[in-house]
């Protein structure tokens, strides 16, 4: 097999794949900030002690957790057109799926980030006069964040494995743009042996970053 293993293909092909993979990435980036954003926000609304808001929060996280990420980009890509009565794209729509699908599981990180931090960190804040905002906002926050940054990294290597998904919706993310190549060339083992290279590269990498994260902040 390995002397049939034709290199050139990939070669030839890397500023298509490359092309797919900065979509990956963008998608990634965009995602993951948009979800931490958003988790966050529902976090603080799961833990604010007013009962409509804790109600909402808790309905977002379990209904976002009970569904798979297919349907949920799939089902935006068709909605969301709808609701906002104008035509959006492929990537728009994607975005959309994965910020609010994602912000229930960064909204639970966050949710314990927050709880790690001891109450008497948020007592002193109020003993110095600042409101519930501005003590979670320069002294709750900036800890929880510290603490859970190892756990958000880790999500944002899942969701950048979860990109491949957008197929779906027609997008030439990493994956797909290398299926295309495989099938148009009939060149399946490079393609999908590359394309398997390439992820566990990256996503061993950010693991071995996220440990070195854990071991720096334990000492």
């Amino acid at each position: 097999m390995l002397a049939d293993f034709d290199y050139g293909v990939i070669a030839r092909n890397l500023p298509y794949l490359w092309k797919g993979m900065q979509l990956s990435l963008l998608l990634t980036g965009l995602s993951a900030a948009g979800s931490i954003v958003l988790g966050t926000m529902l976090a603080l609304m799961r833990l604010s002690g007013i009962a409509l808001f804790e109600w909402i929060g808790a309905v977002w996280v379990n209904f976002f957790r009970s569904l798979p990420l297919l349907l949920v980009i799939f089902w935006f890509y068709f909605l969301v057109p709808v609701l906002v009565q104008h035509q959006v794209d492929a990537f728009q729509s994607a975005l959309i799926g994965f910020i609010l699908f994602e912000a229930a599981y960064f909204c639970e990180i966050m949710r314990s980030g927050i709880l790690s931090i001891s109450r008497g960190q948020a007592w002193a804040g109020y003993a110095l006069g600042l409101r519930y905002s501005q003590t979670m906002r320069y002294i709750v926050l900036p800890q929880a964040f510290r603490n859970m940054l190892p756990i958000l990294l880790t999500q944002t290597i899942i969701l950048f494995q979860d990109t491949s998904l957008v197929f779906v919706v027609g997008l030439a993310d990493f994956m797909t743009s290398a299926v295309n190549v495989a099938q148009r060339d009939s060149r399946l083992i490079e393609l999908y042996v590359f394309a398997a290279f390439v992820y566990f590269v990256i996503c061993y990498v950010g693991s071995l970053y996220v440990k070195h994260l854990q071991q720096k902040m334990h000492r």
